[in-house]
């Protein structure tokens, strides 16, 4: 049977290889970013753990898009070099909120929205943090934040993302962070693996771990019991450089 889509395990190998291949630029306007939009409404605000699910599967899924090239006859695709161009530098990532309008505006915007039980984000393509389109950077980085809540046990085989709960990240934190663990995650996969996991739209479970929870996965990191994938944070935000924000593991 022909492969539906060719070009996914040149755009795997690019999650594979890791990141962080050039040094920033001199000009800080010039860093580049993945800015990802959550939408917050007042009346009715998701599930915080619902829309950090939302959060990691949109940042995974525009990772491993066919238009950050190649796509499925071989061809570049048309975010390819803003996406390659970010995931050589650091990658880092700006959580911002959104409602009303202002959601329905950055679904204009180049980039991927996932729905998660009602709770929705949308990751963008990369671009350098100083010249965002006018339809996000008018959003507010800050100032609102969802109370930690209990969700049910993840379901066998679907990737959970492991949240240090004594870091009490703010939830556009936490947004970028189980982002950075799904690229992480999918690039540790081996490539059949990201396929299956693509083709399930990319579920996962986000939890809180408690301090023996997180002494377990910390054990599982240093040995090695894979896949699994830990993000260490650089600290420009939040949480001192070096921390342990989350811990990805498959089922």
């Amino acid at each position: 049977m022909p492969d539906p889509d060719p070009g996914f395990g040149a755009r795997h190998r690019v999650l594979a290889r890791g990141y962080g291949h050039r040094p920033d630029p001199d000009d800080p306007a010039a860093v580049l970013a993945m800015p990802i939009v959550l939408h917050i409404p007042k009346q009715d605000p998701p599930r915080r753990s619902a829309l950090l699910e939302a959060a990691a599967a949109a940042t995974i899924a525009l990772c491993l898009d066919p238009r950050v090239g190649p796509d499925a006859d071989g061809r570049p695709g048309p975010w390819e070099d803003a996406y390659l161009a970010w995931n050589d530098a650091r990658i880092r990532k700006v959580s911002r909120r959104a409602r009303g309008a202002q959601w329905r505006a950055a679904q204009d915007v180049d980039g991927i929205t996932v729905d998660r039980a009602g709770a929705q984000a949308r990751a963008l393509v990369p671009g350098p943090v100083g010249d965002l389109d006018p339809r996000i950077s008018r959003l507010q980085i800050g100032g609102t934040d969802l109370p930690p809540d209990d969700p049910a046990d993840p379901e066998p085989g679907v990737p959970v993302f492991w949240i240090d709960a004594s870091l009490d990240m703010t939830v556009g934190k936490a947004a970028a962070q189980v982002g950075h663990a799904a690229m992480l995650l999918a690039g540790d996969l081996d490539e059949d693996a990201a396929r299956a996991w693509a083709a399930d739209g990319y579920r996962c479970a986000v939890h809180d771990a408690d301090p023996a929870r997180w002494r377990e996965l910390r054990a599982r990191v240093e040995d090695g019991r894979g896949p699994v994938a830990a993000v260490r944070d650089a600290g420009f935000t939040e949480v001192a450089p070096g921390s342990t924000t989350v811990i990805a593991v498959t089922g």
